[in-house]
């Protein structure tokens, strides 16, 4: 279970850093910028809030905070596609 966790958080971690580099990449208009801090928001707590559910209270607090994690992935897999479907991205 403990390596279970060590992946888990190492693979949010490789996420939330490839997402800053994405974002670097954005165009710097006010679109660029307002779907560039979106993301960053949403993919970068997600691994901050699953380090934050490894020491939860209890099973329920942990289902609870999880929870919270998979709906924070799926704004940022709606920023992305967002991202896809623009001209927003300089690569």
């Amino acid at each position: 279970m403990q390596n279970e966790r060590k992946d888990l958080s190492e693979r949010l971690l490789d996420f939330a850093a490839g997402i800053l580099r994405l974002v670097v990449g954005l165009n710097k208009t006010a679109v660029g910028r307002h779907i560039g801090n979106q993301l960053m928001r949403s993919a970068t707590s997600s691994g901050a809030d699953y380090e934050e559910a490894c020491g939860a209270e209890s099973k329920a607090d942990f289902i609870h905070k999880m929870q919270l994690i998979l709906k924070e992935l799926r704004e940022s897999l709606y920023w992305l596609k967002l991202v896809k479907k623009s001209s927003v991205s300089t690569n």
